[in-house]
């Protein structure tokens, strides 16, 4: 059973990643190929927590929560006073589903 924390943040995200069944070598082209790997992410239940993962330790090569290691440069070079990935990826899931919850109608 996975240890999950406040606004579902999953602890063990990569044993339940939509890729732990792929070959290790589909997940690191290069190019192209990327796009596709990428779509194994979009439907991916721990996306969020394999991205904030990669952002805070640097991972340099792969994809990893739908990004490419150039996006993921972008985005780091875009915002280089984020100390914690995890906590602001959390902080905005956490108020995306409070959200969702205070503007879905209630039926009677």
């Amino acid at each position: 059973m996975s240890e999950i924390v406040a606004a579902g943040w999953v602890q063990d995200w990569a044993a339940q990643g939509a890729c732990v069944t792929s070959d290790p070598d589909e997940l690191f082209v290069q190019g192209a190929e990327q796009n596709r790997v990428k779509s194994v992410c979009m439907g991916c239940p721990v996306r969020t927590e394999c991205l904030a993962d990669a952002l805070d330790n640097g991972t340099e090569f792969g994809v990893w929560g739908g990004m490419t290691e150039r996006e993921r440069r972008a985005l780091l070079k875009k915002r280089p006073n984020v100390v914690s990935w995890r906590r602001l990826l959390e902080t905005a899931r956490a108020e995306h589903e409070r959200s969702i919850e205070t503007s879905t109608p209630v039926a009677v």
